[in-house]
């Protein structure tokens, strides 16, 4: 395989599982993160990176939020948010900081390939990403890529997506948002 149809074949695969994925689900998680008070982001591994850029994007967008695991992240408590991302659904330390959240009377929005998984059913929400994991489920998306890394690009991809809805509903320019960027770095 070549270069060009590799990015030809990763390009097909992608667009493919964004088709799946509805409008509509994507507006209602920009109603959860607009209702939030504080949005905390959880996720290990790969989906902890996508995790990570989603919370990072949220604060340049003007939004509170947190990634699970930081030294300087708070308790949560009830009106929370919790966006926990976990391919699998599976992952205990997610699935752990998704109960911790629901118990303290905060919602989880599981963003997973797996609607059935420990995370989604313990979840008030779901967007579920259908593409492949490293498990290769049956009904799982087909892909020549790796271990999880078709719904690591799609997670991203919608979770961007949902910032830029959040953006337009509340006006947030590129300016605006470069202006919350870090200027530590």
């Amino acid at each position: 395989m070549t270069a060009r149809s590799l990015l030809d074949v990763v390009q097909s695969e992608v667009a493919g599982v964004l088709a799946e994925v509805g409008p509509a689900t994507l507006e209602t998680a920009a109603d959860l993160l607009d209702h939030a008070p504080r949005i905390f982001v959880a996720g290990e591994g790969r989906s902890g990176y996508m995790a990570r850029a989603f919370a990072m994007r949220l604060v340049h967008l003007g939004r509170t939020a947190y990634f699970v695991g930081d030294t300087c992240t708070p308790s949560t408590g009830p009106g929370d948010l919790l966006v926990a991302v976990s391919g699998s659904g599976t992952t205990a330390a997610t699935v752990r900081a998704a109960r911790a959240v629901t118990e303290g009377g905060g919602e989880v929005l599981a963003v997973t390939t797996a609607p059935s998984s420990p995370l989604a059913t313990g979840a008030r929400h779901v967007l579920h990403v259908p593409a492949a994991t490293k498990h290769r489920r049956e009904g799982e998306a087909a892909t020549v890529q790796p271990l999880s890394s078709l719904f690591d690009q799609c997670t991203h991809l919608l979770l961007d997506c949902v910032c830029l809805e959040l953006a337009r509903r509340h006006n947030v320019t590129d300016e605006q948002a470069r202006q919350a960027h870090s200027n530590t770095e």
